[in-house]
Order: C-alpha cells, then structure tokens, then sequence
C-alpha cells in the first residue's frame, strides 16, 4: 500500500532530476580549446591531449546516465596524460599539474556516481578542472618561453658544476669515534 508520504516522495524524484540535469547541463562547460600557442601546438603533436581536449569538448546529453558515462570517459582519457609525455614537458611542474588535473576529474567521475549527488558540488569540481586545465596549459608555455632564451656563454659548464649528483661525497667522519686516542 502506498501512503500519502510514499506518494509525494515519488513525484517529486522526477522533478528533482530535471533540475539537476538542468543545473549539470548548465555548469558542464570546460576550456575545451587550448588557451595559448604552445597549448594549441601541442595538441597538434600530443595525442593523449588532444583526445582528452576533444572528450571534453563532447557534451552528453541530458540524463543522469549520460553524465556518468561521459565523466568516465573523461577519466580514462585524462589517466593517459601521464603515458607519453612530450620530451620538453617531461618535467615536474607538468607532471604534478596532470596529477591535480587526474585527481580533480577522478572526483568528478567519483561524485557523479553516487547514490545522492550534489550539483553544486559537480558543477564546483567542473570548475576546478578548468582551473587546473589552464593552470598545466599556461606551465606548458611557461617552458616553451624558457627554452628559447639563449644559454650564455660558460653557463652549461657552471650548471654542471651545481649538480648534486655529480659532486664529489663528503669523506670527512660525521662522527667522533670515542676509542680513537686524542692528543690533549
């Protein structure tokens, strides 16, 4: 037998969907164009990137099935960033950019799949992907501008000369034996 209570709870479910699809629908928009010239080249070059640019660009459609699929084939795409990194982006600051990138749209993957979803939350974590998006493009550039300034002279030989891995290890005792005989 269903209550009045029961009832009501039933009718409202379908409204409260199309008011979250409404709200994801609206907040589902990402930076899916490279937002400068070394981000637009290495689209051209990057595979993995591109892809992952043209998954976002996709817009599923308005159920809440289609945004779970498409959050987790958002994902995928963007665990295939840490695959095969261009040589001169093989550096730390992207790696660690893609890692915040991986993480944020995992949470997205992990949020939209729940049993009770917020959509403030959601549209929060679109938001922050997109931050993390431009903040890898703008690091990408940030390399690209460094390594067109010429290297002056000498300053190759004064670089090796700084690295730790090369430097002769300290042989001196760290530690006093206290049996070795001293002279007073």
């Amino acid at each position: 037998m269903i209550t009045k209570k029961g009832l009501l709870k039933t009718k409202k479910t379908p409204k409260k969907r199309r008011s979250f699809c409404q709200t994801i629908k609206k907040g589902w928009v990402f930076y899916d164009t490279p937002i400068n010239t070394t981000a637009e080249e290495s689209v051209a070059t990057w595979t993995e990137l591109r892809l992952f640019l043209t998954e976002l660009a996709q817009k599923p459609r308005g159920t809440i099935g289609a945004f779970q699929q498409k959050a987790t084939a958002i994902s995928k795409k963007v665990m295939a960033l840490n695959e095969n990194l261009p040589i001169q982006f093989d550096k730390p600051q992207i790696k660690s950019r893609i890692s915040t990138l991986i993480t944020k749209v995992r949470l997205l993957d992990l949020y939209i799949h729940l049993d009770v979803i917020s959509d403030k939350k959601v549209v929060h974590l679109i938001a922050e992907i997109n931050n993390e998006l431009a903040s890898l493009q703008r690091q990408m550039d940030k390399i690209v501008e460094k390594s067109k300034i010429p290297v002056e002279e000498g300053e190759s030989e004064l670089m090796k000369m700084m690295d730790a891995a090369r430097a002769i290890p300290d042989s001196s005792p760290t530690m006093i034996d206290p049996n070795t005989p001293r002279v007073e």
